[in-house]
């Protein structure tokens, strides 16, 4: 097995990964070595001590949500990293909601309910995909509603030139065969990431407004899994679920899928209606013990993204990007603040109003400010 990832080099400095016992090693080495390992440190110390999504003889897949390492996407990923660091935001990762449809009802759906069952063309999609990654980005999401009913998926996901960025599908199941999966894995799809709100049925049913989800999603894993796509589970933390993530580990453990992604919940879109309770301090913490305690232990690879925005802060307006099946563009999916449309403006201006907007900084969600959703989006009576 190759005993060195490369992160970055050049003549006088180079970053590279060591994987022992499964867990990632960070080393630097190179005449700039001392002067540069104290500029990358955060950077680095996300990486230090923590387990790989997957380990092959040629590249290491550190997690589903990036380019494999070494890659020339990957090269581009680290590039706009250090660009950040010099205050140039680049928008690593865009979320393209290409179809409104979807026979789920969500209750924590965060598209608005237009009732039109917008869509956006295909030729609009591949035009998002190349100015997005002009401006850099090394992730391509497909979303929705449900992009599985979108006719020309498989289109969509070979038009993303891999040696730039990645593409990657967000998915509830609803809609996968094994037919299907080995279609996607053929257009050249990375990662498939299926949403689960419960590790049982009712629990999932439930959430998303309709009977049978819970074993499509399931399905939907095994599908990929047995196609070879890079497959996560992704949940998206509640106070509804938070006391089932071992339940959520156990399950991802038994369909051994790469990685298990965990998102804090958003007061926005329809919980912001129906629900719009967020977690609690008590059930983060039981988060944080759950992450810690399942550290050292032989399943999946956990991404906890509620931990890496409390340490590095909110990455809307900074990282991400999202464009709804009308065309807006969002600072994130959960901030339905459009600073522009792409059927009107290129993607580069609208990228621009948004990193200048001095409303994102590096601090936390600004959705979970309760001032912020008041006077900027007028969520609160």
């Amino acid at each position: 097995m190759k005993n060195k990832y490369y992160f970055y080099k050049n003549p006088v400095f180079k970053v590279y990964a060591k994987v022992e016992d499964n867990k990632v090693q960070m080393k630097t080495s190179g005449i700039a070595s001392t002067f540069m390992d104290s500029f990358i440190s955060d950077m680095t110390s996300i990486f230090e001590g923590t387990q790989p999504a997957k380990v092959e003889d040629d590249r290491l897949i550190y997690s589903t949500w990036m380019p494999p390492i070494p890659s020339k996407a990957f090269a581009r990923l680290v590039s706009s990293q250090m660009k950040a660091m010099r205050g140039k935001y680049v928008p690593e990762q865009i979320t393209i909601s290409i179809t409104e449809e979807c026979p789920n009802k969500c209750i924590h759906c965060a598209l608005p309910d237009t009732k039109n069952k917008a869509r956006l063309e295909p030729d609009a999609v591949k035009n998002i995909i190349d100015q997005t990654i002009n401006l850099g980005s090394t992730l391509i999401i497909f979303d929705g509603g449900e992009p599985l009913l979108y006719d020309g998926l498989e289109g969509l996901i070979s038009y993303v030139d891999q040696s730039k960025a990645i593409p990657a599908l967000f998915t509830s199941g609803v809609g996968m065969t094994p037919e299907r999966a080995k279609s996607l894995k053929g257009a050249g799809l990375y990662m498939l990431s299926v949403s689960l709100d419960s590790a049982n049925a009712e629990g999932h049913d439930y959430m998303r407004g309709r009977s049978g989800v819970f074993d499509e999603a399931v399905n939907a894993v095994k599908y990929g899994l047995e196609a070879g796509l890079l497959v996560g589970i992704y949940v998206v933390l509640s106070p509804k679920n938070v006391d089932e993530l071992d339940d959520f580990y156990e399950l991802a453990k038994y369909l051994c899928v790469h990685e298990l992604s965990f998102y804090e919940i958003v007061p926005t879109g329809r919980w912001q209606d129906h629900e719009g309770e967020v977690v609690s301090a008590e059930g983060l913490k039981k988060f944080d013990e759950f992450v810690e305690r399942t550290s050292n232990d032989e399943g999946p690879r956990i991404f906890p993204i509620p931990q890496i925005i409390r340490k590095m802060g909110c990455f809307a307006g900074r990282k991400w990007l999202h464009v709804t099946p009308e065309g807006d563009v969002l600072p994130c999916a959960c901030m339905p603040k459009p600073y522009g449309n792409i059927h009107s403006e290129s993607l580069s201006s609208i990228w621009k109003k948004i990193y200048k907007d001095p409303v994102f900084t590096s601090g936390p969600c600004l959705m979970r400010d309760e001032s912020f959703r008041k006077s900027h989006l007028n969520l609160i009576e």
